[in-house]
């Protein structure tokens, strides 16, 4: 599976737990939030205002589920 800027946010930290930290270390914290379940990565990172970052984190978080 690849992660996507359309990935729901909530299915990936379901589906792969060891992305919860990336997203963190990104200042990402929809680990908790509500709103994790309707918004996509891309969505979340723009609320967020780390739309700039949309390559970089999803490099990391490709990275992090293809050593598990």
């Amino acid at each position: 599976m690849e992660i996507l800027k359309s990935t729901p946010i909530k299915e990936l930290i379901k589906n792969h737990p060891e992305t919860i930290e990336v997203l963190l270390g990104y200042g990402l914290n929809c680990v908790n939030c509500r709103f994790s379940a309707y918004d996509t990565l891309e969505s979340g990172l723009k609320i967020h205002g780390l739309e700039h970052e949309l390559e970089l984190i999803l490099k990391d978080l490709n990275e992090v589920i293809n050593k598990s």
